[in-house]
């Protein structure tokens, strides 16, 4: 989903202390360490539900990825599918 962005380039603080200016960013959600918002913001619904979620209380917004891992290794050692491409027929004697 794309996010709207505003009409001034975006500032960039990099780890040795320099600051860029960039007019097109695109960040993977799991690089963002620290983001500043608005005070207007202090109060919005989904912040509470976030803060809800890293406190270990309220339900889980979704499936996490831990346990879609865990419910396809579950259904591998299940024994589901027949053998692979390579698998060598049995000899009959």
């Amino acid at each position: 989903a794309e996010q709207t962005k505003p009409d001034h380039p975006t500032r960039v603080d990099d780890l040795d202390g320099k600051v860029s200016q960039l007019e097109h960013v695109f960040i993977r959600g799991s690089k963002v360490r620290f983001m500043i918002i608005p005070d207007m913001l202090k109060n919005a619904p989904m912040f509470k539900r976030l803060d809800a979620r890293i406190k270990g209380k309220g339900s889980a917004i979704g499936v996490g990825r831990g346990r879609a891992v865990a419910m396809r290794a579950r259904a591998q050692a299940a024994g589901r599918g027949g053998p692979g491409r390579g698998a060598v027929p049995p000899v009959r004697r």
